[in-house]
């Protein structure tokens, strides 16, 4: 029942979000893919943190299709990178179809997803890049700075603390 319910649920989120946006994109990770190769060719053409920047937001969508993969008991690795060689090769629709573990045309087999949905996953893979390019910036620093000692305590050793360095005598 609990599952069935969920299910209703699910289908009832679809329409509304089709019925928000009536646009349709297609499934299996063939957006994500596609988008990830667009950001890394953009990125090919940029420097500095603006390259990191738009790597990272390539790599965030590229972990989706990964994510799918493993969930359906496949390869990750293998299907993610047979699928980026597919949209590389201009076939934009490409994803993979997770009963087979091939990676087949997306909108000849109907797999199809809500745009508002993709926008969501974009948003999300753009709060993922910002907060890997936030730590590299903490690592960046850390490596920059030495770390600092606590107040009172000497430059060196604990020669002021009772003598020999061993600690307070009592």
């Amino acid at each position: 029942v609990d599952e069935a319910e969920r299910s209703l649920h699910d289908a009832l989120s679809v329409v509304k979000d089709v019925v928000l946006e009536p646009k349709i994109i297609s499934g299996g990770g063939a957006a994500e893919a596609e988008m990830a190769l667009r950001l890394r060719r953009y990125a090919e053409g940029l420097t500095g943190k603006r390259k990191l920047a738009v790597e990272y937001f390539a790599e965030s969508l590229e972990s989706i299709p990964a994510i799918l993969s493993e969930n359906a008991g496949l390869d990750p690795i293998e299907v993610t990178s047979e699928l980026l060689a597919h949209h590389a090769r201009g076939e934009v629709n490409a994803g993979i179809d997770l009963t087979s573990g091939n990676i087949v045309d997306m909108a000849e087999l109907g797999i199809i997803e809500p745009v508002l949905v993709k926008k969501q996953v974009i948003k999300s893979a753009a709060e993922t890049a910002s907060m890997l390019l936030k730590i590299d910036d903490v690592i960046a620093a850390a490596r920059m700075k030495p770390p600092k000692k606590p107040p009172g305590m000497p430059e060196e050793g604990m020669e002021g603390y009772g003598g020999g360095g061993g600690g307070p005598e009592f």
